[in-house]
Formats: C-alpha cells, structure tokens, sequence
C-alpha cells in the first residue's frame, strides 16, 4: 500500500500547494552550492515517515540524498540530529517545509497510537483506528497508527462491513439489516453491527453477526453485554475512550477497542531541519 500512487499524487499536491510558480526566496538566493542539513528532534517522540521524507526531496530534486540514523518505530535523541538531507541547498530549501509536515503529523500519529497502547497495558485487546484521518491522507495516517503499535481497521467503506445506526434504521432493524447484507456479499466478508442499547446487542447476537460493537456504553453496561454476548461474537468498543479511561476497559473480556483520537487528536511533534555546513 505505501507504494500506491495515492502517495504520489499526496506529495504532488503538496509540493504544488507550498511552490506553486516558484520558490521567489529559494531562486533569489541563486545559490548552487551544495550542503548538509540535520534533522533535529526537538521532543521526545516516536518516529514515523522516513520514505515520505526521501520521496519528497527526490520529487524536488532526484539528487538530493536523504539518510536516517533511526527507523520508522524508533525514538530519536532529544535535541540530536537523527537524519540528514545532502545536495543543492536551494533544492533542499525547497522541500523542506513540506518533509516536515508530514514527518511531524505522521510521528505524532505514531506518538499519540503508543500512549493509548502504554495506557491500557493489555496483550489481548487490539486498538485500532477509524475512518476519523485528514480527508486524503488515510493511508499514511493509517500507516502511522501501525508504527506506533496499533492495528488498522477497514480503510473505507470497500473493505469491509459495519451496520451503523443509520444503515440499521433505514433497513428497518438489526435482522432485517443482518440478512439483507449478508445476501448481497461474498460468505468471506465479516458483517460488524454497531449497537447503541443491550436490547440491540441481543438483536446483534441473534442475527448472527460475526463482530459487535458497543457505542458509547457505560462500564456496567459492558460488562452485561459480555455477558449476553458470551463469546459467540468478537466485541469492539468505541466512543468516549481517552487515554483517562482507557485503562478501564482492560478488564473487560474484549477484542478490540476503537478509538478516533488516534489520528484526529494526534498533536504534531517538533522537527526541525538546521544547516550543517557547505559539502
């Protein structure tokens, strides 16, 4: 996937977006010397988005060499240089605004993802993103979420099946829903209904979904609906959850818990690319 031309035309827009006609300081300057530039990280922060990086600079300039000291994964030194970009100084210049963004929104992502994982301190419950990313940037935002532990859940609406309340009112009921879905999919595809009372996750149980989500429920009210559940489906959790209650549900006899703050909450890190010197 993070080969995928989304990512292509991603950075295309962007390098358009902060260029347009011409770098007017960069090209002034005239400068055709070469040099080093440092990435410095100036928090303490989980690192994401060294391809990203590279595919910028070499849009701009195929030239330009970019080099990382660490790994997507990896928490670089406070206050130390943990990658370098070698080549044109004015190329450089060039994309070094736009590198940043996304370094910095990619590794908060990652940053973010860790703290709930850290915060919950479970092996057996997965936490998984949304669809709550920056219109277009899904993939990479997604990508993020994985680097910084967590795991993925569908990636639109053309991977997977989830009955949300409004698909369920408009079908007129959870079975009603249930059974007209799963006559117009392949039997691989699993079916996920999203329920808002006990009453409905009863409903979900016995039309046979293969995955359960619990909106917004209270911890009594978890703790019932396992119960009425009783391990004949997988349940996911979602809404409300922040890092201030996410170790409450660990408790609980569940599989998965999502949480759109992953992504949509996320703070960038500070990032900062400094001149090192003439090559």
């Amino acid at each position: 996937m993070l080969t995928s031309k989304l990512i292509d035309d991603l950075i295309d827009i962007a390098i358009r977006e902060d260029i347009g006609h011409g770098d007017i300081t960069s090209n002034a300057i005239e400068n055709n010397n070469k040099a080093i530039f440092n990435f410095i990280a100036k928090d303490e922060f989980i690192f994401c988005g060294t391809f990203i990086a590279q595919k910028v600079f070499n849009k701009i300039d195929p030239s330009l060499e970019v080099e990382f000291l660490i790994n997507d994964g990896e928490i670089p030194e406070k206050n130390k240089t943990f990658g370098t970009v070698k080549g044109k100084t004015t190329s450089i210049l060039k994309g070094e605004r736009t590198a940043l963004n996304f370094l910095q929104r990619l590794s908060g992502i990652a940053t973010n993802t860790q703290k709930f994982i850290k915060k919950l301190n479970s092996d057996k419950i997965k936490i998984l993103d949304t669809r709550k990313t920056t219109p277009g940037h899904r993939i990479l935002q997604k990508y993020a979420v994985k680097v910084g532990g967590g795991s993925n859940h569908r990636f639109g609406l053309y991977d997977g099946v989830m009955l949300k309340d409004n698909h369920i009112d408009v079908a007129g009921g959870i079975k009603k829903a249930v059974e007209t879905v799963r006559n117009n999919i392949p039997s691989t595809i699993k079916i996920e209904v999203e329920t808002r009372t006990l009453k409905e996750v009863k409903e979900a149980v016995d039309a046979g979904a293969d995955i359960i989500m619990l909106d917004n429920f209270k911890t009594d009210e978890i703790k019932k609906a396992c119960e009425i559940i009783n391990k004949k489906t997988k349940i996911e959790i979602s809404g409300g959850v922040n890092l201030n209650n996410i170790c409450n549900y660990s408790k609980f006899d569940i599989d998965y818990i999502s949480i759109g703050a992953l992504t949509h909450q996320a703070q960038s890190v500070d990032i900062s690319l400094k001149f090192g010197g003439i090559l």
